[in-house]
Formats: structure tokens, sequence, C-alpha cells
């Protein structure tokens, strides 16, 4: 049985198949466009995932996208209403739900399919059912409480519930217009960082202000006895005038959704490339603390409320990894999860385990315990590419390929490693990344300089192997997927510098040998050289998403100032 999973006319627009219950392939549209958090429909995501598998979409049993019309619609109903919003934002949405309505007549126009010869049954699965089946049914518990949040999908920012082996119950969720996801992107624009997927540098720059603002923010996002909250709706124009969201085939765009009393109580907005003061990083580190008070309230009812010690978490604010890294110090709960790409991107992969399970009823078989799930390609592929580029490669060894790299960092040098198949999610995880010394605190310089030319206050992740942990971290807890933020341990911040932010933590990668072997070997042969295991991993990328293809890899090589390349087998130097 082949399931696919759809994410569509929405800001990470992806693909997702499974066969009989095993994840055959999944990526973002993003990939392939290479333009960042493509919205549309994910046609080339689609594409791979289908010639993975080797099969037409004729061949496909079941279909899903991850947003429902129809759900919520008494809600939707009551408050246009109530609240009478602009003719504009009503036509947006409908013309919207009209393209979600019907995934079967987007996908035969994509491939040009005759559509009497589909046989697949085609299915809307509400965004949110789709957010915890991505968490819950790829994790290795069988009961578990389940939390969604994000920024809004089929009328709905938050919901909760819990899982039983192949079956979510859900017992309660927050409406249109309250959203911890919206205060923090209209915070974020305040801020002056206005893009789609803004927010993760809005969370970077926090550590470096005071929550001196949080009182302030209590007005704004007030949390109730049960656990829930409540925006007051002054601070915002979502509600009322509408704010303009393009989702159509390109990168996505949202209008500015703070009103003008949010100017009034916070000053005038700083302007895209205008100097960050102690004003806005305090504004910063009191709007995270405002989404952790929030998230944690309800963290904590969910513990009460089920009497599960397993959380697992989705939506786009499941990404804050410094708030993840504190669910287990702080709260009942003993186990988390949360798959790697847990935004909307993810819904992809909820769509089809939704289907399998929770409608189809088929029995659980399948853990995500590695996001490697994208295209990857052989080493004549590679020989050629290098070939074509005019670049001399060794040929080596997976043993000298790991000896010879983890020399070059050791030596200072910025080495650009690609491996296997492209990552699941936002971050490079050893197959699309940029690796070099943690050791040296004038690494993060160096990389933005020649090549990330990121804001400066933005961190780089360390990678580090799983069973050197503890001998770095104040938790133990593996992360594999690089969502979780834990403490340097003091005596360790000044060996890797490069990699421990202003607050002395890390947003760590915990590297299984069995997980991605060859990664693990590169760590493990740097530890040789310097006695240190751990590595500074950052995306294979300049200002676009990470790289997919071998090609894409030479061509941001050659324009940066990278200084080798590992591609497989293959090692190349300036």
């Amino acid at each position: 049985m082949y399931i696919l999973g759809i994410n569509a006319y929405h800001g990470g627009s992806s693909a997702c198949l499974i066969r009989d219950g095993e994840l055959v392939a999944a990526a973002e549209e993003e990939r392939f466009r290479r333009i960042k958090y493509w919205a549309g429909f994910p046609t080339r995501a689609i594409a791979y995932c289908l010639e993975a598998a080797g099969i037409t979409p004729y061949e496909l049993d079941h279909v899903g996208i991850s947003r429902d019309p129809k759900a919520n619609l008494l809600k939707k109903v009551a408050f246009a209403i109530r609240r009478r919003p602009s003719a504009a934002m009503i036509r947006a949405r409908l013309a919207n739900a009209a393209r979600v309505r019907r995934p079967d007549a987007a996908l035969c126009a994509a491939f040009a399919l005759d559509p009497r010869r589909l046989r697949a049954q085609f299915h809307n699965v509400e965004h949110h059912r789709a957010h915890m089946a991505s968490a819950l049914f790829v994790s290795p518990f069988a009961r578990a409480a389940v939390l969604s949040v994000d920024g809004m999908g089929d009328f709905v920012s938050t919901m909760w519930g819990v899982g039983r082996d192949t079956r979510i119950e859900v017992h309660g969720e927050i409406n249109f217009p309250h959203s911890l996801g919206y205060i923090y992107t209209a915070a974020s624009q305040w801020l002056g960082f206005p893009k789609y997927g803004d927010e993760g540098k809005v969370m970077g720059l926090a550590p470096y202000g005071e929550p001196r603002y949080l009182d302030r923010f209590r007005k704004i996002v007030r949390l109730q006895q049960d656990g829930t909250f409540e925006l007051d709706l002054d601070y915002f124009v979502h509600h009322a005038a509408g704010v303009s969201m393009t989702f159509d085939e390109g990168a996505p765009e949202i209008g500015t959704m703070y009103s003008e009393k949010f100017v009034d109580v916070f000053g005038p907005p700083r302007g895209p490339g205008e100097p960050l003061t102690d004003h806005h990083r305090d504004v910063a580190a009191s709007l995270q603390a405002m989404l952790e008070e929030g998230e944690f309230a309800l963290v904590r009812r969910l513990a009460r409320d089920t009497g599960e010690r397993a959380l697992c978490l989705a939506g786009g604010v499941a990404l804050n990894s410094a708030f993840n890294g504190k669910v287990l110090p702080e709260t009942p709960f003993t186990d988390i999860y949360i798959q790697p790409a847990a935004n909307d991107a993810g819904t992809a992969l909820g769509v089809c385990y939704y289907l399998y399970h929770h409608v189809l009823g088929r029995p659980r078989r399948y853990v995500m315990d590695r996001a490697y799930t994208g295209p990857e390609f052989d080493a004549d592929h590679i020989a050629r590419a290098l070939d074509r580029a005019g670049i001399a490669a060794e040929s080596l060894d997976a043993d000298g390929v790991a000896r010879r790299a983890a020399r070059l960092v050791a030596d200072g040098n910025v080495v650009g490693w690609f491996q296997g198949r492209m990552e699941w999610g936002p971050r490079a995880l050893g197959n699309r990344s940029i690796v070099a010394d943690p050791r040296r605190a004038d690494m993060k310089d160096i990389l933005n300089a020649r090549i990330k030319h990121r804001e400066p206050f933005r961190p780089f992740a360390p990678s580090v192997t799983l069973e050197a942990v503890g001998d770095y971290f104040d938790q133990t807890y593996p992360d594999p997927f690089m969502v979780k933020v834990y403490q340097v341990l003091p005596d360790k911040r000044g060996v890797i510098p490069a990699v421990t932010h202003v607050d002395g933590t890390g947003r760590l990668q915990t590297v299984d040998r069995q997980a991605n072997p060859r990664y693990w070997r590169l760590i493990k042969e740097f530890e040789r050289i310097t006695g240190v295991p751990v590595i500074l991993n950052t995306s294979f990328n300049e200002n676009e998403p990470i790289v997919c293809t071998p090609e894409e890899a030479i061509e941001c090589f050659l324009r940066t100032r990278m200084d080798a390349l590992v591609l497989g087998d293959y090692l190349a130097r300036k």
C-alpha cells in the first residue's frame, strides 16, 4: 500500500511517501526550487518521492493533504458574523480553501494524469491532526501526550490530546485568532525580521537581552487558570482588517501583524538593517520568556490531565529549541520526541501516518530515529559533476575520507561535507553540512565572513558523539535532530567557544554511530586528533535552501571561501 502525504499552498511545501507503513522518501519543495520555504503545490518533491519508490501516480492507494476546509466550519462562520473581517481577507481564504479542497485536480494537472485511471482515494486531514500524527506515529512511544502549537491552520493554533497505539484522542484546542505563533511572528516583524521563517533569528537574539518587558507581554498574552491563553487582540490586526498572506508558487509572504497599539507600547519598529539596540534585545528576551511561560502552562496541564510521562511536540513553535531543552528538567515528563520537520513541512509526514494508522487502523512498525529521507547520488554522478566543474579531486575509502577531513578541520579549514541522503527538516545533520573547528573562538566570524553572511548574534551548532554528550552538556537525553538547547558545562565552554552561545548554551546534535556512521567517524577522528568529540556543524548553503545535489554543493564551494569539499568518497581542495 502506497500513501502520499502533501503539504501544499503554504510555507514549507513538501511531500512524503510511505509503503506498507515504512517511510520511503520525504523532502521539502524548497530544496528543488531553490527558494526558501517555497509555497505552492510540491510537484518536484512528489516526483522525487515517486521516483524513490519506483512507481507512478497511478499506483498510489491514498493521497492526503494537510488541510481540511470543512474543519471547524461553524466556528469560522460564527467568527465571520461576530467580527466581520474584511472582504479581501475572506476572498483570500476562500481561494486558498478551494485549492486545498481538490488535491486530486492539482495532482492530475501537475503530472498530466488521466483522472479515470487513478485508483487512489483522496483525503483532507485537519492541519493540527496531521501535526500530531507526525510526532506520535513515528515516535518510539506506544502512549504519549501530544501537543501541537503553531501560527494557525484550519482555524486552530493549538491542539492537544493523547496518543495510544494507532489512535489520537484530541482533548482540546485553541482557535483563531489566539495564537502563540502569531505573537512571536508579530514581535519578530517589529524587531525588523519580517520574512517568513525569521522567528528563529529572534530566538538566537533573545539571550543577548534581559526580559525587562515580560510584564508588558503578559498583558498581551493572558494565561488562563486552565493552562490555555488568550491574546489581547488590540495589539494585532490579523483578526480584523486581516493580514495579507501569499502562498502561491514562490516564497511565502506575510503582511504586518502588529497594530499601532503594539507600537505605542514598544516604540517605533526597527527597520531591516537598522542597528540592534539594547531595547530590541530586551524585547526579544521578553518575547521568548512569554512564549516559554505559555508553552509551559500547556505542557504542565497536559502532564496533569493525561498522566503520561512521554511527550510528543509538533507545529512550528516546536522548533523553538530553547524551550524544548527545558521540558525534561522543568516538567513531569521523562521522555520527549520531536520529529526533525516539526514545522508545516512535517505535516506531509503526518498525513501519511494519520491515514495509515488512525484512519486505516494498520499497526505501527516505523520509528523515525534518523532524518535522512531525501535524494542521494552515487559515486559516478559525483565524479561526473566534479569533472564538468573542472575540479580535481582525490578518491579515498571511507576511513581515508574521515581521517583527511578531520585533519583539515583540526588545522582550521572550513570543509563542505556532502554524504548520502539529504536531511528532512530545516537542520543540516551531517549529510549536507559545513564543518569546522569548535575550539576556535574566531571560527564564528570566519564562517560569517567567508560563507554564511549571517547576523553576528546567531549561533552555530555543535555535533557531539552520543557517548560523549554528558561530558560536555548538562543533559544526556539524545537529540539526533538538533531541536533542543542544552547548557554547555562551565568547564567546557572555553574548550568549544565557537558553538557556545552567549548564555552558555548549545543547540546540539547527538550523533549515533548506527544512525550516521560516516559523520560519527568524522567526529571520532577529530577527537583522536584533538581530544574533543565535538565538531561545529552548520548547513551547507549560502543564503539559500540547503544544497540537495552534488552540482549545488560544488557551486556553493566555488563561489564561497570554503577550503575543502568532501562529496561522498571524493575530496577536493582549493
